[in-house]
């Protein structure tokens, strides 16, 4: 069974009596393990299916089933207990809270988990190191490398050890070194632990670090295929 399946997926936007479609007969499905690449030119609707995908919208029309219940039979309680406790959000602005230390905002999706407060620590402190990131656990993210801080935002998504990651644009505020070891932690966690990948970007050379590429253009589909192989070598990441 695929985790997510999408059917015909629509989604319309309206402004001043102007209708614009973002997402026009979207359908393909993602099984679990796999790191897929979503990319596209800026309006082609990749965010858009984001956050379909990552219940954070809702489509106009078509379905959208995700491990193996569709989006419509969830309460909105189902919702957030999903998102919360199956997915994990990486963004290209990292949005981590200015004035709290590296574990305490890895910390914060444990507030919801229903995991009790007494091994919070443990759990934040293993999700911190898998980034490698121990000897900065106490610093603050002004302190911290535009690298560093999407380590720290990638570990709070882990925390909950959730089934399917979405990282949108997560090289986008870096340079190309620092891009190149934020896509190598997304290929570990994918490769090593099983994590579900689904990479928004806009950069073909980072795209083809995924094990699948589905192409967007105008909300529509234009190819979903595999990579001819997946890209490790530093020398062939580019921004």
């Amino acid at each position: 069974m695929a985790l997510i399946e999408v059917s015909d997926l629509q989604k319309s936007y309206s402004a001043d009596g102007v209708s614009t479609n973002a997402l026009q007969g979207v359908s393909f499905s993602i099984e679990k393990g796999e790191f897929v690449a979503i990319m596209g030119p800026s309006g082609s609707g990749k965010s858009t299916l984001l956050h379909i995908l990552g219940f954070l919208d809702r489509a106009t029309e078509g379905t959208y089933k995700f491990d193996g219940k569709t989006i419509d039979d969830y309460s909105d309680e189902e919702l957030a207990h999903v998102r919360n406790r199956k997915m994990g959000f990486v963004f290209q602005a990292f949005n981590l809270l200015p004035k709290t230390s590296v574990l305490e905002n890895v910390k914060l999706p444990l507030l919801y988990s229903g995991k009790k407060e007494g091994v919070w620590n443990e759990i934040s402190r293993k999700a911190v190191d898998s980034v490698g990131l121990s000897h900065r656990i106490k610093h603050e993210p002004s302190q911290l490398s535009g690298g560093e801080k999407q380590r720290v935002a990638i570990a709070r998504a882990l925390v909950n050890d959730p089934q399917i990651i979405f990282a949108d644009e997560p090289t986008g505020n870096l340079d190309s070194k620092s891009g190149q070891s934020i896509i190598e932690i997304l290929q570990d966690l994918n490769e090593r632990d099983g994590h579900t990948i689904i990479l928004i970007t806009h950069e073909t050379n980072t795209a083809e670090h995924a094990g699948r590429i589905i192409r967007l253009h105008d909300g529509k589909i234009a190819d979903d295929s595999p990579t001819r192989g997946r890209k490790r070598d530093r020398d062939d990441f580019e921004k």
